[in-house]
């Protein structure tokens, strides 16, 4: 119709669109016209209404059905498959009005899409027509002709899915019995449409041949005519008797076609199975057709059936038996022996090629209807009928097939049987005929049989079924020629069948499997009637249940479990305990008789080949005869022609033996089965069942004697262990031995069996022998459930078993556990027994033995594997038995506890284990996940006998009040040192450790065992809600009682893990263990009410109490609201104070109310200002009291809107005051007093913890006098500090220096930090006085204290005590002024040898502070830092005059000077451990390092040495500068820097909670935060070293550019390209930023030059102008700055050359890119250099520069002969890379 973008011609005012076309048509006519389209058939036309154009359709159709319609059109099978998927959804899911609306036009669309080639778009059309069904219901009727050819077609399609889906629709539409209505209805329509499918339609005509592939269209044509033909079958099949004459016309038409018949022989298969279907359709329904078209039909099927594909194999034989039943001439129409007898000799020759299921099945029923003169003659018939069968049995392809193989033997029985039948009359043909086919035929098919195992199955099943008619006809007395003929044929059959298996039997090379299936035949023929159930049964595994049938045994995975599973023997229904007489009175004479005859011949023939030959194989061969047929005539016939024996020898002489004797049976057992038994040579199996045969022919009594008898021999137990094994398996042969199985004999035999195992496998030493497994099955089988819920053996022997395994593990096993390993084999015996005996019998466990095996069991179960030496396969094993047995106790026990059965002893051992055994980790979880296993068990059992259980464990597992006390006590105390440093409690008594030493110990305490051992417990039993659910509430109720006292021991235990973490290292550990367990969350929310508790504990006790409880109410305050005031009612609770009270008071006060906040303190100041000599320092003293005030001031004197009078604060300064007036001796300010008194340290403490709080919140409202006061006292205490504290000093001690330290802290930071407001507010001479008296004073004492405490420390373990002191004298000396540093009073330090430029006592204290940079105390290694930090500024000036020596004065090389040696000196001793500690580390791989161990330590010092050295070398001037960076590059230290900094940086520097990529803007990493490098130890310790890291590698690029750049350049690839990426990522952006940012910012005004700076485009302009020259550059930083190079570029210039202009672009990018300075500073020598050139200076020719880029001097050294100048570093060079000593001008030698 022509393109969119195509010219329209000139004047065309028509669209081009045809539906533009017919809506202008509708407009121009008014009218809807009707056109002639295409009908519901391709090829048919038909009128189709015209759609009224959009507008009108949007009226008839809903939009999107309209689209989805529009969709399926088009050619894409995938648009048309997501079209019909979404137009079912629409028809779900849309109004049934608007769904009417699509009727009619699916008609076109079904049709069209039914038949496409994509399968999916078929079946999805037809699942949208059910949707579309259920919609409109009957309003689908006046469509139903247009559709219905194409839906019969549907469900005949060759895709099963397409098919399935088009009949559930059809379904859906049409109930059951209106489907043939809805098809007689639409008939002709529908046979229209399956005509022309079938007879007019081609490939080509289906499909469009110019737009579908030849491929595509076959495909098609094939798929439609197979699915018309189904369909027409379909219809034949539907349509009611009456509505097929209707259609006889159009059917007669169709078979008419030579085109129909021509199917037959069509290339698909497909088509072929589909015609056959149609023929069997016609023959059911229309057989007069089938008559009258019989010359086409017979040949067309009967000549078909060696059609062997699989799809159209069945479809032919079953139309070829229709086409015999329907046509009964239709022989005549084929020639039988010429064209159907051939191919059906070649079928049977080939076994049916694989399809004998099918084939064989109508062998039968076809031949039944083969005329006489066909099989003429029979003989010859029937000869080749047979043997072409047994040709086709013996075929690969059904040796292969057991069901192929099945099929064929059944077709040549049911024929032989038929032919016979039909054969049965007395002339000479007829018993020539029944002679060939029992010996020709039935007997060669028997042997085959024999000689393939997998034939015998279905050819004696056959047989035994064939023999069974026979005998029953033979036995018909209505027909007496039958049952003559009968008679006649049987002897005739067994004469060939005795013959043939004596032949098979004597045959010299027989075969073990000719034997096996000898004696299968001869077991099969026993039983004629189990011929009929001859499938294949499963093995089966006998399972011991109780009797409610509700206990299954776990299956184990253990090496004995499958010996103790037993797969059952199905035993002969004729097999009995009687003689042969009775083995066959049910069986007819006919075959009794041969057939005892036969096996008689049978075993003696075995017999003698056993004599002669010694044959294992007749051996069996015999074992099975006696078994299956035992009778005393057989054992007669075995002992023939053998001397008489008399059997006495082998029982005891007594009347009943001597009649025993008699019995050929007996005989056969002294003579020859015993015998054979002692040999072993065969399976035992078999022996045992002819021992049961010999048995089966005595009585009880004598059954017993045998037994017995047997037991005593040599071999007794192997026999026994077979026999007993039998008997477990097989009902009969169990009641057979019952009674000697109960007897004293066997009883007494395994009791000593069990003591013989356990004793052997104990004491078996480092070489263990395998365990005999045929003995352990023994006692397995006695200890297991049989008939009657009995025991196999008396119940008093299984009693003293279980009690023998018991010892084994309770007594002989603990004496020596290192040897479990070697005994585990037993372990794994004994735990099978123990499961098979718990799963056994209801009460088992009422035995006593029984429980206290199972508690063994359980205690091996509940101890680490370290112990006890368990693999993980024995512990299972373990695990398993012990779950069985306690699963069984709780069941059956109903209540009725032993009182020291399992659960007391359970209970006891487990509080042993928890409150006196040192437990780690590993064996407290080991024993809490079987405690949990345990307490789950019981909840799980619902029953009121599980209260009872749990009732028994708590109360025996609980601790009383003095054993909680005693365990206690046992806790380490070191956590009270800590308490008291980080002032959670006062003492003012000296702190007693106890407990034991745990700092390397990995033992958890028994307090911490017990407590978590009963939280989980009563957790468990609390999560189970068992106590509000059972109707036994009130014999449980001390245990729900008892759950306050466990939470608060548990709370109690948390905290003393908190206080203790830094101390205990396996408290992580444990930590982490209740975790696993989930107990601290459990805890809190199932004990959320214990506050109550613990705030009487803590009133009683104090202490840790006290800091529990105030955790307790900091976590829950905010959860449940808690009111603290319902505990103590009213503040009088508290008074008089005790040291418990007071404890409670300091710690809960922050959550008491307001109002009573203040009562306490009232009460305090009052008890204060009463308080007179040693009440001042007692606890319910001054004390107590200050203590509280103290804490109440913590968080500030007035807290939010609450306003208190600030004077009571000072009424308390002036109380001290007053004390040092009246009481003196009180404060400690005697500096000789060497150990004070603990009150009085503790007063001294908390005066200074007041007067700190003072200087922080009220220091304008303190007087001159009081300011004296306490600057005097503090000196005065730093004084008595000096000389007394030590590291080893007591907790007091250290808790008052710290105090001391402290106070002086809060000086200093005062009045370094005074604004100008406070400053007006205190006294006027305040801060003059501070300065220039109290600050020498202050720290002359303190600097040296500092010294001397961090020189005390060894590099051991730091205490959490050590650590306070440290980090208190640590803060106070950070804050030393510098005038006091720089004019210490310590003593000299000098090195030898060492270089330096500094005073002495610069340099002294430089090398007195600098070492402790290496310090193994984090505390010391910071104060050093900060006090060297304040030096590393004043450094510099030291340095410039030593920098004059670099002048004209001779030295002509480029020198470098080493920063202060002193720093130096410690980064060169860190280097080397940090080369040994990361020799193996490549570069950019980043080394996480634990905080606090030795190499965090050395890092830390390495680190922090490198940041005071980029401070010193920042506050250098640029001159210094270019003499210390090729110090730092010529020594390698900054190589080692950033080789070590890109191991310690993260990879990914980010800070936590960011998305982002962290290049993006704005997002945070450890560049762009600052780190402050702070004393106090925080929870971030693990990052310190990667942030530190940064901020020196951070601080390296900002302050060395240049060198680093020199760096870079230099290392390899890897190690470049790591550099380079980590920081353009990181790095380069805040750099650039900064160094642009210092440009605009920059306040440096330049004489001739303007400065600009660009941010966004990272540049800066700068504009120089002179006179008439103007020079303008551009100066642009890279990407990856400042790893990559400055690029300068030229702007605009007026009057300077070309040359001249170069060598400044030149000069430029030598200052920016080769001096460690800032842009600006580059600029500033840059201008230099050219102002030096315009006053006149002479460039240096060999720099062509007038200023050097390194030592900033000018040309000074002139060549004498060319008056040209020099600079001397630069002279220096040429001389030494040139090898010359001439000018480089004029090339004479330079003088």
């Amino acid at each position: 119709m022509g393109g969119k973008n195509k010219q329209r011609t000139k004047g065309n005012v028509r669209p081009s669109s045809s539906g533009k076309a017919a809506e202008l048509l509708a407009k121009d006519k008014g009218t809807v016209p009707g056109f002639i389209g295409f009908g519901a058939t391709q090829n048919e036309l038909a009128y189709v209404p015209a759609v009224q154009g959009f507008e009108e359709v949007d009226s008839l159709v809903d939009a999107d059905f309209r689209m989805v319609l529009r969709k399926m059109s088009k050619r894409d099978a995938t648009t048309k498959l997501k079209a019909l998927q979404e137009f079912a959804t629409m028809c779900k899911e849309k109004d049934s009005e608007n769904v009417k609306g699509v009727l009619p036009y699916w008609s076109r669309i079904y049709c069209r899409i039914s038949l496409d080639h994509d399968r999916r778009v078929r079946e999805a059309i037809q699942q949208a027509f059910e949707s579309l069904i259920l919609q409109v219901k009957r309003n689908l009727a006046p469509y139903l002709k247009s559709i219905m050819g194409h839906w019969l077609i549907a469900q005949c399609d060759t895709y099963g899915p397409a098919a399935s889906a088009a009949k559930m629709a059809f379904q859906v539409a049409f109930p059951p019995n209106k489907q043939s209505e809805a098809v007689a209805f639409c008939k002709e329509e529908i046979m229209s449409i399956l005509y022309d499918n079938v007879m007019k339609e081609t490939p080509e005509t289906l499909s469009d041949p110019q737009s579908v592939p030849e491929e595509e269209r076959e495909g098609k044509y094939l798929r439609v005519v197979t699915s018309s033909l189904l369909a027409m079958k379909k219809l034949l099949d539907l349509l009611p008797e009456n509505e097929r004459v209707v259609l006889k016309d159009r059917l007669i038409k169709t078979l008419s076609q030579s085109k129909f018949w021509k199917y037959c022989k069509h290339k698909n298969p497909q088509i072929r199975s589909a015609f056959f279907e149609l023929i069997i359709a016609f023959c059911q329904h229309l057989p007069e057709l089938m008559k009258s078209e019989a010359a086409k039909v017979c040949p067309a099927v009967l000549l078909s059936i060696d059609d062997m594909d699989p799809v159209v194999c069945p479809s032919v034989w079953a139309a070829a038996l229709y086409v015999l039943s329907c046509i009964e001439d239709c022989w005549t129409h084929v020639n039988a022996k010429k064209g159907v007898l051939p191919k059906l000799w070649t079928v049977l020759k080939e076994g049916g090629r694989g399809l004998a299921t099918v084939i064989y099945p109508s062998l039968l029923p076809f031949f039944s209807k083969l005329p006489e003169e066909i099989i003429v003659p029979k003989m010859e018939f029937f000869t080749i009928f047979f043997s072409t069968c047994a040709k086709g049995l013996l075929s690969e392809r059904a040796l292969i097939s057991c069901s192929e193989s099945s099929a064929i033997v059944a077709a040549i029985m049911e024929c032989l049987r038929f032919t016979l039948h039909q054969n049965l009359g007395m002339n000479e043909d007829q018993q020539k005929l029944q002679q060939m086919l029992i010996n020709d035929q039935l007997l060669p098919l028997v042997h085959s049989a024999l000689k393939n195992p997998k034939l015998q199955n279905s050819t004696f099943s056959h047989l035994a079924d064939t023999l069974l008619s026979w005998e029953k006809r033979a036995d018909n007395q209505e027909i007496e020629e039958y049952g003559d003929a009968y008679q006649r044929l049987l002897p005739y059959f067994w004469d060939g069948l005795s013959q043939l298996c004596m032949s098979q039997v004597e045959s010299a090379e027989v075969e073990k499997n000719i034997l096996e299936g000898v004696s299968s035949l001869l077991v099969l023929l026993k039983n004629p009637e189990s011929a009929q159930k001859h499938t294949v049964k499963k093995k089966e595994k006998i399972r011991f249940f109780d009797e409610e049938g509700t206990m299954n045994v776990e299956s184990n995975n253990g090496n004995c479990q499958e010996e103790l599973s037993f797969e059952p023997t199905y035993v002969l229904q004729s097999e009995s305990l009687g003689d042969s007489s009775r083995c066959f009175q049910h069986c007819n004479p006919a075959r009794t008789v041969p057939l005892e005859d036969l096996v008689c011949k049978l075993a003696k023939l075995c017999i003698a080949f056993i004599k002669e030959q010694k044959s294992e194989i007749y051996l069996a061969f015999l074992a099975t005869l006696v078994s299956s047929f035992p009778s005393k005539n057989l054992f007669t016939v075995l002992l023939e022609n053998d001397t008489q024996r008399n059997a006495e020898f082998f029982l005891e002489a007594n009347n009943e033996v001597k009649t025993m004797a008699c019995n050929p049976a007996v005989q056969f057992l002294n003579q020859k089965l015993l015998t054979w038994m002692k040999e072993g040579k065969a399976d035992f199996s078999y022996l045992i069942e002819m021992l049961y045969s010999v048995l089966h022919c005595c009585q009880k009594n004598e059954r017993t004697i045998i037994l017995n008898q047997i037991s005593e021999m040599e071999q007794g137990w192997l026999i026994l262990f077979h026999v007993i094994q039998k008997a477990c398996v097989d009902p009969i042969k169990y009641v057979a031995i019952s009674d000697w199985l109960k007897g004293d004999v066997l009883g007494e035999k395994l009791v000593l069996l069990a003591d013989d195992l356990c004793t052997m496998e104990v004491t078996i030493g480092s070489s263990p022998r395998k365990p005999d497994s045929n003995n352990w099955m023994l006692l397995g089988f006695a200890l297991s459930q049989h008939t009657n819920n009995e025991f196999m053996i008396a119940e008093i022997y299984i009693e003293r078993i279980i009690d023998r395994l018991h010892n084994a593990l309770s007594k002989d096993l603990p004496k020596d556990l290192t040897k479990t390993g070697a005994l585990e084999p037993s372990l794994s015996f004994i735990c099978d027994l123990a499961s098979n005996f718990f799963c056994s019998i209801k009460g088992c466990l009422q035995m006593s033995s029984a429980e206290d095996l199972l508690f063994t069991i359980f205690q091996l179960c509940a101890q680490s594997q370290e112990k006890t030496h368990l693999s993980d396969a024995a512990l299972h094993k373990l695990k398993q038995t012990w779950l069985l047995g306690l699963t069984s106790l709780i069941k059956h026990q109903e209540g009725h506890l032993r009182k020291y059965g399992f659960f007391h002893s359970s209970a006891a051992w487990l509080k042993s284990q928890v409150q006196t055994s040192t437990l780690d980790v590993k064996s407290l979880q080991v024993l809490l996940s079987c405690v949990h296993t345990l307490l789950d068990k019981i909840l799980k059992g619902t029953q009121p006998q599980s209260l009872s259980h749990l009732k028994i464990l708590v109360e025996c597992m609980a601790p009383d009040h003095s054993e909680w006390e005693n365990l206690r006590q046992k806790l380490a105390s070191q956590w009270l040192s800590k308490a008291l440093l980080k002032e959670q409690i006062s003492l003012n008594r000296d702190v007693l450790y106890t407990g034991t030493n745990i700092y390397s110990s990995d033992k958890i305490p028994n307090h911490l065992c017990t407590a978590t051992l009963l939280c989980l417990v009563q957790l468990q039993i609390l999560e189970g809600n068992i106590f509000f659910e059972q109707k036994e509430i009130h014999s449980v109720t001390p245990i729900s009682q008892s759950k306050f006292v466990f939470a608060a021991e548990m709370f109690y235990t948390l905290q003393w893990c908190e206080e203790m973490k830094d101390l205990c290292p396996m408290i992580s550990k444990y930590h982490e263990l209740l975790l696993q367990f989930d107990i601290i969350q459990r805890l809190r929310k199932a004990c959320s009410t214990s506050c109550e508790t613990l705030f009487s504990r803590s009133l009683e006790s104090g202490l840790l109490w006290a800091l529990t409880t105030s955790q307790y109410i900091a976590e829950t305050k905010s959860d449940s609201g808690y009111n603290l005031k319902q505990l103590y009612v009213t503040v009088d609770r508290f008074f008089p104070l005790t040291e418990a009270s007071l404890h409670t008071v300091q710690n809960i006060i922050p959550s008491v109310l307001q109002e009573d906040k203040d009562l306490i303190l009232f009460q305090c100041i009052a008890k204060l200002s009463t308080s007179k000599g040693s009440d001042i320092t007692s606890i319910d003293g001054g004390f107590g009291s200050l203590t509280i005030i103290n804490s109440y001031s913590k968080k500030g004197i007035n807290e939010g809107d609450h306003i208190l009078d600030d004077q009571l604060f000072i009424d308390v300064l002036n109380i001290i005051m007053g004390w040092r007036n009246h009481d003196e001796q009180i404060f400690l300010f005697d500096c000789t007093l060497k150990n004070p008194e603990p009150h009085l340290l503790g007063i001294n403490v908390e005066t200074l913890r007041f007067l700190k709080l003072l200087i922080k919140y009220l220091p304008t409202l303190l007087t001159n006098e009081q300011w004296d006061f306490i600057m005097c006292s503090t000196l005065m205490w730093l004084e008595t500090c000096s000389n007394t504290v030590s590291l080893d000093s007591k907790p007091l001690m250290l808790h008052f220096v710290c105090q001391c330290c402290g106070m002086l802290s809060d000086l200093s930071y005062m009045f370094q930090t005074l604004t100008p407001e406070i400053s007006k507010a205190l006294p006027a001479n305040l801060l003059n006085e501070w300065n220039n008296f109290f600050v020498e004073g202050a720290y002359s004492q303190l600097l040296p204290l500092f010294l001397k405490i961090a020189a005390e420390f060894k590099g051991t373990i730091l205490l959490p005590t050590s650590v306070h002191l440290l980090t208190a004298l640590g803060e106070a000396s950070a804050l030393i002024p510098l005038k006091q540093l720089m004019n210490h009073n310590l003593p000299a330090k000098f090195i030898a040898g060492q270089k330096t430029n500094l005073p002495d006592k610069l340099q002294s204290i430089m090398n007195t502070l600098a070492p402790l940079l290496l310090s193994k105390a984090r505390p010391v290694q910071i104060t050093a830092y900060h006090m060297l930090y304040k030096l590393m500024p004043e450094l510099p000036a030291f340095d410039i005059e030593h920098l004059k020596s670099y002048d004209d004065g001779g030295n002509d090389e480029e020198h470098g000077l080493s920063p202060p040696a002193a720093l130096m000196s410690v980064i060169s001793a860190q280097e080397k451990v940090l080369d040994n500690m990361f020799s193996n580390i490549p570069v950019g791989e980043y080394t996480d390092i634990e905080p606090l161990s030795e190499a965090y330590y050395c890092i830390l010092g390495y680190l922090l040495a490198w940041k005071l050295l980029l401070v010193f070398f920042k506050a250098s001037p640029s001159e210094l500068r270019a003499i210390y960076a090729p110090y730092l590059r010529d020594s390698k230290c900054l190589h080692k820097l950033l080789q070590n900094l890109f191991r310690l940086m993260p990879e990914n520097p980010t800070l936590p909670g960011q998305i982002a990529d962290s290049a993006s803007k704005g997002l945070c990493t450890l560049f762009t935060e600052k780190h402050a490098i702070l004393l106090q130890e925080t929870k971030a310790l693990h990052t310190e070293i990667p942030k530190l890291a940064c901020a020196v590698y951070y601080s390296v690029l900002e302050d060395l550019p240049a060198t680093v750049r020199l760096w870079w350049n230099s290392q390899d690839k890897r190690v470049s390209s790591t550099v380079d990426k980590y920081t353009s990522k990181y790095v380069s952006n805040i750099l650039s930023s900064q160094e642009i940012t210092a440009v605009q910012t920059s306040t440096q005004m330049f004489k001739s030059m303007v400065v600009k700076a660009r941010p966004v485009a990272r540049e800066v302009l700068a504009t120089y102008s002179v006179d008439d020259i103007f020079i303008e550059l551009v100066i642009q930083l890279p990407t990856n700055y400042p790893l990559g190079s400055i690029t300068v570029e030229s702007g605009k210039r007026v009057g300077v050359a070309v040359q001249q202009w170069r060598n400044w672009m030149l000069q430029l990018n030598t200052f920016l890119n080769l001096q460690n300075g800032s842009i600006m500073e580059g600029l500033a020598l840059w201008k230099t250099n050219v102002d030096k050139r315009f006053e006149g200076v002479e460039e240096c020719m060999i720099c062509f520069s007038v200023i050097h880029g390194s030592n900033y001097s000018l040309p000074r050294k002139a060549c004498r002969t060319c008056k040209k100048k020099f600079h001397s570093a630069c002279l220096y060079r040429w001389f030494t890379s040139s090898n010359k000593s001439t000018c480089p001008l004029c090339r004479e030698t330079f003088f």
